[in-house]
């Protein structure tokens, strides 16, 4: 039991070099070829940023799960941990059957802990349509320069003004202002970006090459930040609501953001808009797997600390570490019941959803 216990947290690291380089070799441990989309930028140590990508199965596999991570960056961290101990594990894959594994799709944000990209977007708000009006977050707006300030930490002042907000709108309202996406603050919380991001292009790049036989589609996406500590929320996570039952089949229960039980809120342009334009011969299913951390006031005022530093700077260095490590532990609990969980419930979902594309009938070409 010690050793199993042992192994589980060995899966898990504290840097995006160290994780990468877990990832990278269990790759080679299986004798498993790795796709590297390398982003030229300084990392945090001087390693190399890159989307990892490897194919576990078949190349003409017409059934296929998706496993992402570091979506948001300093997430990363346990969904690099789920994708090492799955390819550890090497059970055989059922025939047509494949697994591909897409490690650390935000690099810049997981080496420098950061939740955005090198841009300062947010990925899961950068999947629109550049060519149409951007969506309007009037709420946004009027709450930036609160969210924001010009110290750190926020006065009193400041604070009660976020609060009557939330009086007036309501916790929901307050969440969907600061989170739902924004489009015109490009130094701001949840910036959706004004062009499509590099990460957004190199995942389409990616599923362009590795899904043009694919039939039938699953994937999981891998957050944390939002619900109970410790419990891996199934957030359904497929366009096609037709879907639902079957997911329900695979996953158990799953909340849904669009009927308000989810802990996450509906928000413009997620990643899976990837999913449904470059794989629209695929069927599809998907769900986000979002781990709880600590309470939700926590995990903001954490993620504004860190963007107050990335918009304002301060010449006091403690501030600046303390914060950055404040951010790491509201998204990455330093904490080994913590990693069990995640790891536990991890496997259990892809697991679930391999068996489920199994018991689904094949999709005619």
């Amino acid at each position: 039991m010690h050793d199993s216990s042992s192994r589980a947290l060995d899966l898990f690291s504290p840097t995006y070099a160290m994780a990468r380089g877990k990832f990278l070799s269990a790759a080679s441990a299986r004798g498993l070829a790795v796709d590297s989309n390398v982003l030229g930028l300084p990392s945090a140590e001087g390693e190399t940023l890159a989307i990892d990508v490897v194919l576990d199965g078949p190349a003409d596999a017409s059934k296929m799960l998706i496993v992402l991570s570091g979506v948001h960056g300093v997430e990363g961290f346990c969904g690099s941990a789920i994708q090492t101990g799955l390819l550890g594990e090497g059970a055989p894959m059922p025939a047509g059957t494949a697994v591909l594994h897409v490690h650390a799709i935000n690099p810049y944000g997981f080496s420098h802990l950061r939740r955005v990209t090198q841009e300062n977007v947010d990925l899961n708000r950068n999947f629109v349509d550049f060519s149409k009006p951007l969506p309007v977050n009037a709420g946004y707006a009027e709450i930036h320069d609160w969210l924001l300030p010009a110290t750190w930490p926020p006065g009193a002042d400041t604070e009660a003004e976020l609060a009557v907000y939330g009086r007036r709108h309501g916790a929901r309202g307050l969440q969907r202002a600061i989170g739902l996406g924004q489009y015109d603050h490009e130094d701001g919380m949840f910036f959706g970006g004004s062009a499509p991001a590099w990460s957004n292009l190199a995942f389409r790049s990616i599923l362009k090459r590795y899904t043009p036989h694919v039939r039938q589609l699953a994937s999981i996406d891998i957050h944390t930040g939002l619900g109970p500590h410790g419990v891996g929320e199934r957030i359904f996570a497929s366009f096609d609501h037709g879907v639902l039952p079957r997911a329900r089949q695979w996953w158990g229960e799953l909340t849904d953001v669009h009927t308000g039980s989810s802990t996450s809120i509906p928000m413009t342009g997620p990643i899976q808009t990837a999913l449904f334009e470059e794989c629209p011969q695929a069927e599809q299913i998907g769900i986000c797997l979002e781990y709880g951390t600590y309470p939700s006031d926590r995990v903001t005022s954490a993620l504004r600390a860190e963007h107050w530093l990335h918009r304002r700077g301060t010449a006091d260095p403690l501030l600046a570490q303390q914060i950055k490590r404040n951010l790491k532990e509201a998204f990455y609990p330093d904490a080994d019941d913590w990693k069990h969980s995640v790891w536990r419930q991890g496997r259990e979902a892809c697991l679930q959803a391999i068996e489920g594309l199994q018991a689904d009938c094949p999709v005619e070409a």
